[in-house]
């Protein structure tokens, strides 16, 4: 590894310090148990499996979780892009549960809402909290989510998280990979962006906070992004404790 210089740590949260899949799998088992509720309806029913008719062949709940990701990740890019004004990730998260509620036979309003708020409720990864901790002992701490800034909070209430400054990109008015974002996280420090060090398990994630000049730590997870043979970032962690002891943490 690379010799670093660094005055504080960026995280990722959604995917890096949260298990997302888990989280939303409960809300959308939930949906799927639902009484009245008919049996896996085929994927014709509903236009975004048709983009994708991979989807009808998982099982219902995967199959579900796919709609969900899918619809985030597209609206998310057009508001990138420009082709969509800014909503909070609060009001997309109900347009996926509004998906997927359609795509299970579900019409019930409050079932629609519950399934989007399961999006606040996520469980941390094993290592998580006690690896923030750990860092937070010799690094200021600065969460830089997609995340809503009341979802945020929720989030972090979930999870046990405890940060020194947790950021929302809705003070950017857009999302990551958007440069905005991670400039959200320079202006709080106070620091050059060479100075900072962000922290996520999604290749794509650290490309754009590469592309303002942070330095970069890939940590490993089972739903993130990983690197390809192209990238290079400075640190390639296991886990959290990986990383603090390759930051020299004890």
């Amino acid at each position: 590894m690379a010799e670093l210089t660094i005055d504080a740590l960026v995280f990722d949260v959604l995917g890096t310090l949260v298990d997302e899949p888990a989280g939303l799998r409960a809300g959308i088992s939930a949906l799927a148990s639902s009484p009245g509720v008919p049996e896996a309806p085929h994927a014709r029913e509903f236009p975004e499996a048709r983009e994708a008719p991979e989807v009808a062949a998982v099982p219902e709940v995967e199959r579900l979780l796919l709609l969900w990701q899918r619809h985030i990740e597209r609206e998310q890019r057009r508001i990138v892009d420009g082709d969509r004004p800014y909503l909070p990730s609060d009001h997309v998260d109900r347009e996926a549960a509004g998906v997927v509620a359609e795509a299970a036979g579900v019409d019930d309003p409050a079932a629609v809402e519950t399934l989007a708020r399961s999006a606040r409720s996520l469980p941390p990864w094993p290592d998580t909290v006690a690896g923030l901790t750990r860092l937070a002992a010799r690094f200021p701490l600065i969460g830089l989510s997609n995340a809503s800034r009341t979802a945020l909070l929720e989030l972090n209430a979930h999870a046990g998280l405890r940060w020194h400054q947790a950021l929302s990109a809705e003070d950017a008015r857009t999302y990551k990979p958007d440069p905005a974002v991670y400039r959200l996280a320079v202006t709080v420090a106070g620091r050059p962006p060479e100075r900072l060090l962000m922290v996520a398990a999604h290749a794509w994630d650290l490309r754009g906070a590469q592309a303002l000049g942070l330095r970069t730590a890939y940590v490993a997870r089972p739903v993130g992004d990983p690197p390809t043979s192209s990238d290079r970032f400075d640190v390639y962690a296991e886990d959290l404790a990986d990383l603090a002891a390759q930051l020299g943490v004890a």
